[in-house]
């Protein structure tokens, strides 16, 4: 019997069937409705033996889709109501007895939940991972001298470990997101029923242990309404792509021609159809194009759930495509990054001659003469002229003579100027906390090491 004189349309049908992409929340479907049989059971509100043969078809349930058997009816409106036909096929009519006390709006905020904790929990993992990586790619680099940049020009002198351990704490950060992100998801919605509770008295606290969640909502319209926690993850992974994106740049960028200073493997890149000696940095390209991906995913969500009325809405089943194909883009996102960077080979000479460019040295001078007493504004101008003067008469700045130096500022010390200049001094003078002196290096890889073993 139903309320309805007149069959769906075919296209209201097709709009409306979550099928074709919730079918993937299976597992925390079939492990929630395994734990609401026990805790209805120990309420008493179905029978022991209902319970052991509510779980009995459960498992061979969960082992048809597993072993991909499972045959899924025309009627199958999403993967919850496939799970409760097959199970009464199964195991008759106690089958719907399964979904006592509880409703799709509670029952798929839950699974929901189960897939982001796990999401999450599998995205930190995949980070500390790469941060491994990046770690022992820095340490087998850490007094490889290179240029930093500053708007793509060359700017002060660094070490490539200096350089890479700054992708270090980026990672370290969005590990941290997701950890968060695993914690937004501890309140358990199930037992909400469709937002106002339901009318027996159940035990949300069993449920909550039996699902490894810290706590149950406290607020039924709140529990079933509630994607705080997806936005959460979707927060994590669009700045996490985005960290990855800017170590595509960067890759892209130093494996040309014109800057020369890594390689990356065969395997992470690809030819060209027509120009036979491309090796293109395709992997690399991609983690900048995946970037806005997953970021666009994070702003449909909350477009989705911006101005939506309270309790449930059909809007929030467009919570899950956004959810699934930003963890997919993410994961995909991160192993590429681990294999690239494993694989990377850098050309020590090429990155040494390009740190080797004086005039990257200029704050140094200028500190050099804000220590015999000039003001650094009047320091910095000095510098800029002579920066000038060499410029324009095709010299590096060693190539000035002691008169020029002191045409400029009488008090340049010509011996003090031509031993900053000296190759590495400017390095090691960087002796600031965090900065690139191998001192601080070293500091620095102690210390990420140790944020990495300990958890956020």
């Amino acid at each position: 019997m139903s309320r309805f004189t007149e069959p769906q349309h075919p296209d209201f049908q097709a709009i409306n069937a979550s099928l074709g992409f919730d079918r993937r929340l299976w597992p925390y479907d079939i492990a929630q409705s395994r734990a609401h049989a026990i805790m209805l059971a120990s309420c008493s509100i179905i029978t022991t033996a209902d319970a052991d043969e509510l779980r009995r078809g459960l498992d061979a349930v969960a082992a048809e889709l597993d072993g991909g058997i499972f045959v899924f009816a025309p009627g199958d409106e999403d993967i919850h109501t496939a799970i409760e036909r097959r199970l009464t096929e199964i195991v008759g009519a106690v089958g719907g007895k399964l979904h006592t006390a509880r409703s799709r709006n509670d029952q798929v905020a839950t699974d929901v939940a189960m897939y982001v904790r796990e999401a999450a929990s599998v995205s930190s993992a995949s980070l500390t991972g790469l941060i491994e990586v990046v770690l022992d790619l820095a340490e087998r680099h850490r007094d490889w001298a290179m240029p930093g940049y500053t708007h793509l020009q060359r700017a002060q002198p660094v070490y490539l470990a200096h350089h890479l351990l700054a992708y270090v704490w980026m990672f370290l950060r969005d590990r941290g997101r997701f950890e968060e992100a695993v914690a937004a998801c501890g309140t358990l919605p199930l037992g909400a029923g469709a937002l106002a509770g339901v009318n027996f008295s159940t035990d949300r606290e069993l449920l909550a242990r039996e699902l490894g969640f810290a706590a149950v909502a406290q607020n039924s319209i709140d529990a079933v309404s509630n994607r705080d926690f997806a936005l959460d993850y979707l927060a994590a992974a669009s700045t996490c792509a985005m960290h990855l994106s800017r170590l595509g740049a960067e890759l892209v960028l130093w494996s040309t021609s014109e800057f020369g200073f890594c390689e990356l493997a065969d395997a992470w890149t690809s030819g060209s159809s027509i120009m036979p000696q491309k090796k293109n940095p395709d992997a690399a390209e991609l983690l900048r194009a995946k970037a806005p991906r997953v970021a666009a995913h994070h702003n449909a969500l909350l477009g989705v759930l911006h101005g939506l009325p309270l309790s449930y809405n059909k809007d929030l089943q467009e919570d899950k495509e956004h959810l699934f194909d930003a963890a997919d883009t993410l994961a995909g996102s991160l192993a590429a990054a681990s294999g690239m960077l494993s694989s990377v080979s850098f050309d020590r000479e090429r990155l040494a001659a390009a740190a080797a460019d004086e005039m990257i040295a200029a704050v140094d001078i200028a500190d050099l003469l804000v220590r015999a007493g000039v003001p650094f504004r009047e320091a910095h101008g000095i510098v800029a002229g002579l920066v000038r003067h060499a410029l324009d008469s095709g010299r590096t700045l060693s190539e000035l003579s002691d008169d020029e130096l002191a045409s400029h500022s009488e008090r340049l010390d010509p011996a003090g100027f031509r031993q900053l200049l000296e190759a590495g001094s400017w390095l090691e003078s960087k002796v600031s906390a965090g900065g690139t002196a191998s001192a601080r290096v070293t500091e620095q890889l102690a210390g990420a090491r140790s944020a990495l073993a300990s958890p956020s």
